[in-house]
């Protein structure tokens, strides 16, 4: 099997938990305090990862500006996220979640000028529609 594809699956079945075990912490812990043990775990897994493969980082300004912000996005998505679970079904909040491509898309089309295909756009009002009926 291609190794891009083993990886592929590796992380469908991640955040395949990911998108599960917070349900189970929220229905005990509020979600800022399930954020901040989602965060320790993350750095503690990081640091592991990345000392077995002796990793030195690069300094630029530009990629640190935009990995910061890169990072207090997922953070603050992953902390509206662990609200939504709590409060409602983990099964659409993951699902709408999931339809974050759209966002994706729409920035690249505005901000690097990557054309949005017929298909994409035929997507993008699909996800619309998906998120309609699963917030119904």
């Amino acid at each position: 099997m291609d190794d891009r594809l083993i990886f592929a699956i590796l992380a469908l079945i991640m955040w395949g938990l990911w998108g599960f075990f917070p349900k189970l912490a929220t229905d005990s812990m509020s979600p800022k305090s399930v954020l901040i043990f989602q965060n320790i775990a993350a750095i503690l897994v990081a640091f592991l990862v990345l000392a077995s493969v002796n990793f030195k980082p690069e300094i630029n300004s530009k990629g640190i500006t935009f990995s910061v912000i890169s990072g207090m996005a997922g953070t603050l998505g992953g902390l509206f996220f662990l609200y939504s679970v709590s409060k409602g079904k983990a099964s659409v909040a993951v699902t709408i979640t999931s339809l974050y491509p759209v966002i994706t898309i729409m920035l690249a089309s505005l901000i690097l000028k990557e054309p949005i295909t017929l298909k994409q756009g035929i997507g993008i009002l699909f996800a619309i529609i998906a998120m309609v009926l699963f917030s119904l």
